[in-house]
């Protein structure tokens, strides 16, 4: 008899940016649809609005969230009411997961700047995430998958004096620990992490800052003690060289996200690691400027989808 396939939650982010469309390729796609029942989560309206604009399918399987007045949709121009409707979709789906009506979410691009003009704090996916799900969101974090690279931060969307601020032995072993537990979720069985340090050259050794004394090195001390194969720190410009490693944890937003971005390939998923479902979303933006002209590329949602779906399959909960 062969397995259910798993159910994967699709929010379809900024009803006015790419989401809806590249959901809806996503959805369709054969890849996909070998590997989970794709279910969308979003306004019945707006995703008829892009299926009529472009010619797409909506597909049978989706939950109408009716938050956003597809009267007042114009592709390309977010408001207040888009931030507002992206939170209850993702709200949905996450809720869907935590029910066990969902086997794991993916959420397409969210519009910073739309959430904030609705009054709503949000500092990403992931704290949102663990918020929702009644976990410490100082024991979440985002982990970028990539088919080359997997890269975990210990910090992620702050001001550089505040990350700066925020680095301590307790949160870097936090990170290695969520980090660790995610990479078993998606079915290595002994992963072996490289950990960065903070300065150039990872402070070569104390001359250009005693972080990596101070706060790193006990910290990736403290993990082996507790079981997790962390090594490091090394130098952030020189440490994804080394290919052995399953992971890389990295201490600052551009440490990671740079190098994910250049050797990207088929795409890149931001997974939130530390909480209690599978939860993954693309790792780039609204492209409000391409929004409902048919250009959107849905590549790095099916390979967000096929990441879940797998993790899904193996049984995984928390990534």
């Amino acid at each position: 008899m062969t397995a259910a396939l798993p159910r994967v939650a699709i929010a379809i982010g900024d009803p006015a940016g790419i989401g809806p469309e590249i959901a809806l390729r996503a959805a369709g796609d054969e890849r996909v649809r070998a590997r989970c029942r794709p279910v969308i989560v979003g306004d019945c309206a707006v995703l008829s609005h892009y299926a009529d604009r472009l010619g797409l399918a909506v597909p049978d399987e989706f939950v109408d969230v009716a938050a956003f007045d597809a009267s007042r949709l114009t592709p390309g121009s977010s408001s207040a009411a888009c931030g507002e409707a992206i939170l209850a979709y993702a709200t949905r789906a996450v809720d869907m997961a935590m029910a066990g009506e969902a086997d794991a979410v993916v959420a397409c691009p969210q519009t910073q700047s739309s959430i904030a003009a609705a009054g709503i704090a949000f500092d990403g996916y992931p704290s949102f995430v663990a918020r929702r799900t009644g976990v410490d969101p100082e024991t979440v974090f985002m982990m970028l998958v990539s088919d080359r690279l997997r890269i975990a931060h210990v910090t992620l969307h702050l001001g550089l004096r505040s990350a700066l601020e925020r680095i301590d032995r307790r949160r870097v072993l936090s990170a290695l620990a969520a980090t660790d537990a995610a990479l078993r979720g998606l079915g290595i069985a002994a992963p072996r992490i490289a950990v960065s340090g903070l300065n150039p050259h990872a402070g070569e050794g104390g001359l250009f800052g005693d972080e990596e004394i101070g706060t790193i090195v006990p910290a990736i001390a403290e993990g082996r003690e507790r079981g997790i194969d962390a090594h490091g720190p090394f130098g952030a410009d020189t440490m994804y060289l080394d290919e052995s490693y399953d992971a890389y944890l990295v201490m600052l937003h551009d440490q990671g996200h740079i190098p994910a971005k250049l050797v990207q390939g088929g795409g890149v998923a931001a997974f939130a690691i530390g909480t209690p479902i599978t939860f993954s979303s693309v790792a780039h933006g609204s492209a409000l400027d391409i929004a409902g002209r048919g250009l959107a590329d849905p590549a790095a949602l099916i390979w967000a989808l096929e990441q879940v779906s797998g993790c899904a399959a193996r049984g995984g909960g928390e990534t």
